[in-house]
């Protein structure tokens, strides 16, 4: 019942996942509420395979049913009873196949892992943000004070003076006070800390967030900030309105209005202008539907892009009109005035968003024009602008928001490098108008490379990257050292060095690969992924005989392999590796079905799954049998797969090493390649392999 009790308690947006999981009858929610604990219980798993279990379990659920229904006695239960005995009619046409229902359960609780795993996913991240949320907390519980303290002093200089009439001589002292005392001051320091600070880290987070950190670029509070404080310049800027009718009705000698009111006047218009300058934003980054992330735009293809004001007050915003800052001219085409309005926000906010924009390259222009810059499409910086004005009365603010740099690209082949530099300038770059970046493109740290590559996995699989995968990545780049925080990474060495298979185009290829095919094995943490070699041969060494792992290939890109480990005829452990599957065998074949199906011939040409134990010590089954098809052996739906496929087999049972070109083959260190399922022939064949066409079958 532990896992059904941990559901019920997960916030509002967890338990809208758990209801929409449980909107048939299928199991319904009243089923697996009431019988929480004994469902959990149960073998499921192994029901669905077994049909004297499945009927077992199927016939003590219709008891445990009966029971419930006898339970809901009195009139007010009178539904639940009429529910529990609808429940138990629909369950009896599993009656002729209780694995069906076994399997149905499994399901849904398999789903509700998945669910209580994207919940601990956000807590986690939740738990590494603790120490800077409580830093921001306490800036924001200072911003709150001091919100507060100014909205208090405007209310008593202004709303609650002593005055019995308009013209009381206290009203002329009211703006020597609101000059001379703390609202200006108050809300000086206001503007500083919403736009020198609160601001930037907004849009320092929103970089990050663009490259996949998980943080949040929520602007609701902002917004509030930014309005409660135009509120109270608003109020300032209200009643000096008022007084000029005052001393138009009267008015005397060192009248104090007349002498201090222009210079009240003006310090409130700059405080606002200053406070409304920064108000517009661009809220959701230019995208493309299909493309890598944000910040990448290819001609003749829509984009979309949403501005904000974080100032929600009764005034006028004109339509926003957007252009465009470039290295090279481009035309912006669409709609490309909106007006800002609340129709098309989630919140309530005034926002205006565009859609369906494209860019078009003016190529009669002179292409890059004057600049003697020498760069590479994928690293020119451009702009996308918008304008706006402000307005309230006789106040008329004319304002522009700005996009983070984004890179036009004209070919989809060019948007993997495009994208590789968006992430550098967005893990880098604290200047968010740096278009030209890239000509003396500074170098990443190691921690920082660290985690936006860990970023890069976590939002393609919902799991990051583990210190161990962060080192054996660190060991690539920079050699064997006893600590990478001093390392830097240049910018050569990410997307330049070694062209075209660059350090970028590695790691990339490994991304795609396992957001399409391997996204719930390295979620589960399944994959060790990122190890290398060497450190593979002696973590392998020390375990059990069938103990595999699965890595990533180091020399083939977007290739995944595995290695086991064996006991030799001299007793010794005895390390074996497959060669690297890619996309091309992924898409026919899962790798799950793979490594179910794999098998080498022993003495006597006895087939024998070798891969028995998921590194460290789980079970094969265990970790992916419930990826597995129903069908098994000739009825596997991946059988014409299987026979088409041409393998190594020893009747030695010993493996000769061979020395291809692949790096993947550690020379010297024991690793012997074979080929297996899908795979490929790399060398010429040693006098102890024997290739059998027509044993395939038997392998398989």
């Amino acid at each position: 019942m532990a896992q059904w009790n941990r559901l019920c308690n997960l916030p509002a947006v967890y338990r809208q996942q758990l209801d929409e999981l449980y909107d048939k009858d299928v199991l319904p929610m009243e089923v697996r509420h009431y019988l929480a604990g004994w469902i959990e219980e149960q073998e499921w798993k192994r029901a669905a395979q077994d049909y004297d279990l499945a009927m077992v379990l199927y016939q003590v659920l219709l008891g445990n049913l009966d029971i419930q229904h006898s339970r809901f006695v009195h009139n007010v239960a009178f539904l639940q009873r009429h529910n529990i005995r609808r429940y138990k009619q629909n369950f009896q046409m599993y009656e002729d196949d209780p694995c069906v229902l076994a399997s149905n359960i499994l399901w849904y609780l398999e789903k509700e892992k998945d669910i209580l795993q994207n919940a601990d996913l956000t807590d986690q991240v939740h738990v590494l943000q603790i120490e800077q949320e409580a830093m921001e907390i306490s800036s924001q519980q200072d911003l709150e004070r001091k919100l507060i303290g100014l909205q208090n002093e405007v209310q008593v200089q202004i709303y609650f003076l002593p005055t019995k009439s308009f013209f009381h001589p206290q009203n002329q002292l009211c703006v020597v006070r609101i000059s001379q005392s703390s609202p200006c001051i108050f809300t000086e320091e206001l503007i500083n800390l919403l736009v020198k600070k609160e601001l930037v880290e907004w849009q320092r987070r929103q970089q990050r967030a663009c490259i996949g950190a998980p943080v949040s670029v929520c602007l609701e509070q902002l917004e509030k900030w930014f309005t409660r404080v135009a509120v109270c310049l608003f109020q300032v800027r209200d009643f000096l309105d008022k007084l000029d009718e005052l001393v138009g009705k009267v008015s005397y000698a060192n009248d104090p209005i007349k002498i201090k009111k222009p210079a009240l006047q003006q310090k409130t218009d700059k405080l606002l202008h200053d406070l409304l300058k920064s108000s517009f934003v661009v809220e959701s980054q230019p995208s493309m539907p299909q493309g890598k992330g944000a910040l990448v735009l290819r001609t003749n293809v829509q984009f979309s892009v949403k501005t904000r004001s974080a100032l929600n007050y009764r005034a006028v915003l004109a339509n926003v009109i957007v252009f465009l800052l470039v290295y090279r001219r481009f035309n912006v085409l669409g709609t490309v005035t909106k007006a800002l309005n609340m129709v098309e926000s989630q919140n309530g906010g005034m926002v205006a968003d565009f859609r369906h924009l494209t860019l078009k390259e003016q190529k009669s222009s002179g292409g890059k024009g004057s600049s003697d810059i020498s760069l590479s499409v994928t690293e020119e910086l451009h702009i996308i602008c918008f304008d706006t004005v402000f307005q309230y009365k006789d106040l008329t603010v004319h304002l522009q928001a700005s996009s983070l740099p984004v890179v036009i690209i004209s070919n989809s082949s060019q948007q993997q490098s495009a994208w590789a530099s968006i992430l550098w300038f967005n893990m880098i770059s604290q200047d968010t108008k740096d278009v030209m970046f890239f000509t003396n493109c500074p170098a990443a740290t190691w921690p920082q490379f660290a985690e936006m590559l860990s970023w890069q996995f976590l939002a393609a699989a919902k799991r990051g990257l583990t210190e161990d995968q962060q080192q054996m990545i660190a060991r690539k780049l920079f050699g064997i050292k006893q600590d990478y925080d001093n390392c830097n990474v240049a910018w050569s060495k990410f997307s330049k060095e070694n062209s075209p298979d660059t350090f970028w185009v590695w790691f990339d290829g490994i991304l795609v690969m396992v957001k399409t095919f391997l996204e719930d094995l390295w979620r589960e943490g399944h994959i060790m992924g990122f190890v290398s070699k060497g450190k593979e041969k002696l973590l392998l060494k020390k375990k059990q005989s069938g103990t595999f792992l699965l890595r990533f290939s180091e020399s083939v890109i977007g290739g995944i392999t595995f290695s086991w480990v064996e006991t030799s005829l001299n007793g010794e452990p005895d390390v074996k590796t497959v060669q690297p599957f890619t996309k091309v065998d992924l898409m026919q074949i899962p790798l799950v079905e793979i490594i179910r199906n794999f098998q080498i011939l022993e003495a006597g040409n006895i087939p024998v799954n070798p891969l028995v134990y998921l590194y460290p010590n789980t079970s094969k089954e265990e970790a992916f049998a419930k990826y597995y098809s129903e069908e098994s052996g000739d009825k596997s739906p991946y059988i014409k797969y299987i026979k088409t496929k041409l393998v190594f087999v020893s009747k030695e049972n010993t493996l000769e090493a061979v020395s291809p070109v692949s790096s993947d083959v550690a020379q010297g260190e024991g690793l012997e390649p074979i080929t297996g399922l899908c795979g490929e022939v790399v060398a010429a064949l040693p006098l102890s392999l024997t290739f059998v066409e027509d044993m395939v079958q038997l392998v398989f």
